[in-house]
């Protein structure tokens, strides 16, 4: 036979289980009442929150934010220039270097004018170009300056 409360066997007969010490002669209410009272007093693991509390980090979003806060990778100057000189009338420099309002200005005007517009966008690359390499514009879009 199996106690009706904990699941543990019981010899038959027995009226006491040893385990959660109900009585299964009592009532059902009174014995759900015990099993209740002798599950609040019985603690499986005593060192359960000794150990959870040994393996917490105070520190973990302290460490999170120190490592997402760290600058970003600065891009390059010369990839940007050179970039700007040979695919400026596609806009790659400025995508490059995060400028995507400018970029799709100068790709849509490569390629809504079926290529006849490409001449005016290549002398806008051109020039961002020069001016990226003698360092006028030595900035990305973050702000994040160019390294050389």
């Amino acid at each position: 036979m199996f106690c009706k409360y904990c699941g543990k066997p019981i010899d038959d007969g027995q009226e006491l289980c040893e385990d959660c010490k109900i009585s299964h002669g009592e009532s059902s209410n009174q014995g759900a009442n015990n099993a209740s009272n002798a599950s609040q007093t019985v603690n499986p693991n005593p060192n359960y929150n000794q150990n959870y509390n040994q393996n917490y980090n105070p520190n973990y979003n302290q460490n999170y934010n120190q490592n997402y806060n760290q600058a970003p990778a600065q891009k390059s100057k010369i990839a940007a220039g050179l970039l700007g000189i040979f695919l400026g009338s596609f806009g790659v420099h400025n995508f490059y270097l995060g400028y995507t309002g400018k970029a799709v200005a100068q790709l849509l005007i490569t390629l809504l004018t079926c290529g006849f517009g490409a001449f005016i966008s290549s002398i806008w690359g051109l020039v961002e170009g020069i001016l990226i390499l003698t360092g006028s514009i030595n900035t990305d879009a973050n702000g994040n300056p160019l390294k050389d």
